[in-house]
């Protein structure tokens, strides 16, 4: 369907060429109709698919339909998890309303209030995350009074980030009238719940919401724990690898990982929740611009970053869910390119990926690189730790020095176990962490009676 057969005004039209847009994806020629026609919307559809415009266009029609002024108040609210998706929307906003003169302003969490406070009172659309609004509206800074429609975007991360508390305070001082819009990649029960509360009658409209979008090649590689670095280094040095995001599960590691990545001469970048308002925008702007070729992020990354000149997605660490998996690959393929996802997954990791692949309904494709191949074929073997079958004899103590591992015993223990001279000491005796303490007097510890580990015999 072209964007012409939806009768939007002209100067909505400027904007939409101006993307460069000529055909509507399938979430937009669904859910705009619906949206122009007044009714309240559920979208469940997968990252990548244009949700974003479904959402600004018809709230643009319905901005200039009534005669809004261009110079606020508020009319048009919008909800988003992360700082970056926020920004995202706010900069969509601006781009396909630029001919309407109807201001957007962005309202995040990291930077200075004050900006924000003032961009307020000039805009028609606020863009906002949950915490920052909820704290300016406190202060009686954001006046949400003449709002007549709300977006809900990835609405069911916003659940699981905790921001139910702050969206139901938000939702009490908006006027009862207006149309609300929720967009969420799945529909449980909370959402559910939340939608009843604050919709009236609404039009579900479904697409895909499940499986990685068609335009995204996606494989898994076997890869043991010790070679991960080694693999991915191989990857991203691939000629075809132009601009790639690595994924990974914490803070900590994604950074880690950012630093030795470019100690090995990569320009990289890294985007994660301890970094500064600032830093991200750098980070991002630069992985954007072609400043970094490589971006190693957690999963605020998964959303919000319309990045579309990614060619490559790496899971480092597998994602925990299905939902998950597929907003991570869905940062490539985007605006019908197509894109390479590959996820590294050890032993411990493939009991996880059984699940992600039992959710999408399919098994993912075992994925063949003839430079990592070569690299694995060529690693030197790690043996495998033999099973030790336990010895009734009891080895001879170490030092009191130990850390407590392997049936060290530690200070405290010692001393207890001295204090109680009336009192047999038991061999074995757990302690917090359930080890096992020395059978002797206090100033060795034997491994004779510890718990065996689980690659011990007594889990073979």
């Amino acid at each position: 369907m072209k964007f012409e057969a939806f009768a939007l005004d002209a100067q909505i039209m400027a904007g939409v060429r101006d993307a460069g847009y000529a055909t509507a994806t399938p979430i937009q020629a669904q859910a705009i109709p619906a949206l122009l026609a007044g009714h309240d919307v559920i979208g469940l559809a997968q990252t990548g698919t244009g949700k974003t415009a479904a959402f600004v266009l018809p709230l643009l029609q319905r901005l200039l339909a009534n005669g809004a002024r261009k110079d606020g108040p508020i009319r048009t609210l919008v909800l988003a998890p992360t700082r970056e998706l926020a920004v995202q929307i706010h900069q969509d906003w601006t781009a396909l309303g630029r001919h309407t003169g109807y201001r957007s302003a962005a309202v995040i969490g990291g930077v200075g209030q004050f900006g924000q406070v003032k961009a307020l009172r000039r805009a028609s659309i606020c863009v906002a995350c949950p915490g920052r609004l909820l704290d300016l509206m406190d202060q009686r800074l954001a006046d949400l009074s003449h709002v007549d429609a709300l977006v809900l975007d990835e609405a069911d991360t916003m659940l699981d980030m905790g921001f139910l508390p702050a969206i139901k305070a938000i939702l009490a001082k908006l006027p009862k009238n207006r149309q609300t819009l929720l967009f969420s990649a799945t529909m449980p029960s909370q959402i559910r719940t939340l939608a009843e509360g604050m919709m009236t009658a609404p039009q579900v409209i479904k697409v895909a919401n499940t499986s990685p979008a068609a335009s995204v090649s996606h494989s898994v590689y076997p890869v043991e724990d010790g070679l991960k670095l080694a693999v991915l280094e191989t990857m991203l040095r691939q000629d075809d690898a132009e601009s790639v995001i690595v994924f990974t599960r914490t803070k900590h590691r994604a950074k880690s990982l950012a630093l030795k990545l470019g100690g090995k001469g990569l320009t990289v970048t890294s985007l994660q929740g301890n970094m500064s308002q600032s830093k991200r925008q750098e980070a991002m702007s630069g992985f954007k611009s072609g400043k970094y070729r490589v971006l190693v992020a957690t999963d605020i990354a998964a959303r919000g970053i319309d990045c579309k000149s990614v060619s490559h997605v790496i899971n480092f660490d597998p994602p925990d869910t299905a939902e998950a998996y597929t907003h991570r690959i869905g940062r490539t393929g985007r605006a019908d390119r197509c894109g390479t996802a590959v996820t590294l997954v050890t032993d411990s990791d493939r009991r996880l990926m059984r699940d992600i692949e039992r959710a999408l309904g399919c098994r993912i494709e075992r994925g063949s690189f003839p430079q990592c191949d070569c690299l694995l074929a060529n690693a030197p073997r790690q043996e495998q730790p033999r099973p030790q079958a336990q010895s009734q004899a009891r080895p001879q103590g170490r030092s009191m020095t130990g850390d407590g591992r392997n049936g060290d015993v530690r200070h405290d223990d010692a001393r207890r176990a001295d204090a109680r001279p009336g009192q047999p000491r038991r061999g074995g005796r757990p302690d917090g962490n359930g080890r096992g303490a020395s059978q002797g007097s206090g100033h060795g510890a034997g491994q004779g009676n510890r718990r065996p580990r689980r690659n011990e015999s007594a889990y073979a």
